[in-house]
């Protein structure tokens, strides 16, 4: 696949499917907060099942074909940590608020919509590295499989992402902007993974391993902990389950 061809991909999955999913915020009020909680627990069961049984697997892989020797597996266990490790450091580092979780990173001397966009901004740029890396993939299924569940998956997302904006005070159109910019923020992250892939193919396997390992940490670190308030522990449990089998199942479907 050509880079051309992934950097539309990128903006479909990414800026297209959050729009999309944000623009109900220019006709409802409010959305329930249990609904939202749902929304974003299916979003990252659906995250959950494209990291460990369509990114990591294909990792090792491509690891495995290119390396030939016992060092492939644990080298890209050490990239999906490393993966992890980065989006940590940049949630101790950069200031931003979350929903319902307060406030993290140093200093908070800023707009609270800056401090909202960024914490999706941390969110969403892993997820379209997921799509980007998967440009040099020796399965030509692979980067069709995770753009598709990165794209259903951000349209829950873009719209508690928007509704967060406009309980907070912004407008509708405000509200629907910075919805969309948190897209843009997605697709700049293909952008960057399908880039670094295309200029240096030996990066491929590492690459999906960290873009896995990002995932991984966003899901355990920021969403779950997310959804697990208030006595929501349960609804959200089920619903990261539905959001995982479906994906499961789909990735069954394509693969057969």
């Amino acid at each position: 696949m050509s880079l051309w061809s992934a950097v539309w991909i990128v903006f479909l999955t990414g800026t297209v499917a959050t729009s999309a999913g944000a623009a109900p915020v220019l006709l409802l009020k409010r959305l329930p907060d249990r609904l939202a909680n749902h929304c974003i627990a299916l979003a990252a069961g659906v995250m959950l099942a494209a990291s460990v049984c369509a990114l990591l697997p294909a990792a090792l892989d491509e690891a495995s074909r290119r390396l030939h020797n016992a060092w492939s597996t644990p080298l890209t266990l050490a990239a999906l940590g490393f993966g992890a490790w980065c989006v940590a450091w940049a949630n101790r580092t950069f200031p931003h608020e979350h929903q319902f979780k307060g406030h993290d990173g140093r200093g908070n001397h800023h707009s609270m919509s800056f401090l909202l966009v960024t914490a999706i901004a941390l969110h969403n740029f892993p997820e379209g590295l997921s799509v980007g890396v998967t440009i040099g993939a020796e399965d030509p299924t692979l980067m069709p499989r995770i753009a598709t569940a990165i794209a259903v998956q951000n349209l829950p997302e873009g719209l508690v992402v928007a509704m967060a904006m406009l309980s907070s005070g912004l407008g509708r159109g405000r509200s629907f902007a910075l919805g969309v910019v948190t897209g843009l923020i997605e697709t700049a992250g293909g952008i960057v993974g399908a880039g670094a892939v295309d200029l240096a193919d030996g990066l491929l396997p590492w690459a999906l391993a960290f873009a896995a390992g990002a995932m991984l940490y966003v899901i355990s670190a920021e969403v779950i902990p997310e959804t697990h308030r208030q006595g929501m522990s349960g609804g959200a449990t089920a619903s990261l389950l539905a959001g995982f089998a479906a994906m499961v199942w789909f990735d069954a479907l394509f693969t057969t």
